[in-house]
């Protein structure tokens, strides 16, 4: 039996809200495997509220920019060991340098080979490790192009959104940082139904099937109530179909609609640290 420790527990309990009891027999059961415990936890019905988010407890700035013409947008990520860090001035407007300066690449090695100052990227955030005394380094590279793109970054740079729309037409700027808006506060797993992978599917299938069993339904209706339940969780978890936060009467797709009958969200990216 897997060795588990409180602070594995309480790491599960912090991640998912369930109760510490159920937390440790998920690890448990799990052997140990965080990933595979949360799992556990949602097929029993426990309150869970797992981030998709990445869960790595790394610092640093992220920070979105849209070239002037709208149709090109990046969110670059520079990540350091401490909060005192990523709120310092000069380490925030590094940051934001570099994202502009990203604009005009396509791919992350492009931009690490790229001139900052006479330096590389690269080389100057190793230069910058050795000023600050902490590690460095690109968290994200995220480039979207469209007809037109917008962004918005989260107060304290933690997390940066782009969005794109299909057209550029009067309302465009406000409907793409509303959506992007979003987009950063609900996280969601995919633009639509067709964005999500093949494995996410049957894994919500799997888990809306074992709760139904628990439940005592008959296994002959589980496919058709489990259809049900993914459906719901296109709803909740793709961002074109999510209610929209500041009119939860429509979707966002439904909104995008009512600023322009032709206007539709194409694409978006999400950074998010911690």
């Amino acid at each position: 039996m897997a060795n588990i420790t409180a602070a594995e527990v309480n790491k599960l309990r912090k991640t998912t809200g369930a109760g510490m009891m159920d937390c440790k027999k998920a690890l448990v059961e799990a052997e140990g495997d965080f990933d595979k415990a949360i799992e556990i936890l949602r097929k029993k019905g426990q309150k869970v509220a797992a981030k998709r988010a990445d869960r790595e407890s790394t610092e640093g700035a992220v920070i979105a920019k849209v070239n002037s013409g709208a149709t090109s947008g990046v969110i670059v990520s520079l990540n350091c060991e401490t909060d005192f860090v990523a709120k310092n001035d000069t380490f925030v407007t590094l940051a934001t340098d570099l994202a502009e300066l990203a604009l005009g690449f396509d791919n992350l090695d492009a931009f690490l080979a790229a001139d900052y100052n006479g330096l590389t990227v690269a080389d100057k955030l190793t230069e910058q490790t050795g000023v600050i005394g902490e590690k460095i380094e690109i968290g994200a590279f995220k480039k979207l192009d469209a007809a037109f793109v917008g962004s918005y970054i989260h107060a304290g740079n933690k997390i940066a959104t782009l969005v794109g729309l299909s057209a550029n037409v009067d309302g465009s700027q406000e409907a793409a940082k509303n959506v992007a808006m979003q987009a950063a506060a609900m996280n969601p797993v995919a633009l639509n139904e067709e964005g999500v992978d093949q494995e996410t599917i049957d894994k919500e299938i799997e888990i809306a099937k074992d709760q139904l069993r628990q439940e005592g339904k008959p296994e002959a209706m589980l496919d058709k109530i489990a259809q049900g339940k993914l459906n719901r969780f296109f709803k909740d978890n793709t961002l074109v179909n999510q209610d929209y936060i500041k009119d939860s009467k429509q979707s966002v797709a439904a909104y995008v609609k009512s600023v322009n009958g032709d206007l539709t969200v194409t694409a978006f990216e999400r950074v998010a640290l911690g």
